[in-house]
């Protein structure tokens, strides 16, 4: 299985006290990088939002600065 180049990233959270749920989305591209479970790693073109993807779409966010804690999102290849 050929490893995509992007991913497009949901993050789900909610709003302020209510019910509803809103969602962020973001593409990330494949760099030369790995991830400490040797799986690629993926980075918005601000280089701020990086994430390990494994083959079966698992994401691990890393942080890329202090005092960060990033919930994971889910994974959708892109062609």
């Amino acid at each position: 299985m050929q490893t995509p180049d992007r991913y497009r990233l949901t993050f789900a959270y909610g709003r302020g006290g209510t019910s509803a749920t809103m969602t962020d989305e973001v593409v990330v591209a494949r760099t030369d990088s790995l991830g400490p479970g040797g799986n690629p790693v993926y980075c918005d073109p601000t280089g701020i939002l990086r994430a390990e993807i494994s083959p079966a779409g698992e994401v691990r966010m890393l942080p890329s600065g202090g005092y960060q804690s990033p919930l994971p999102p889910s994974a959708e290849p892109l062609p």
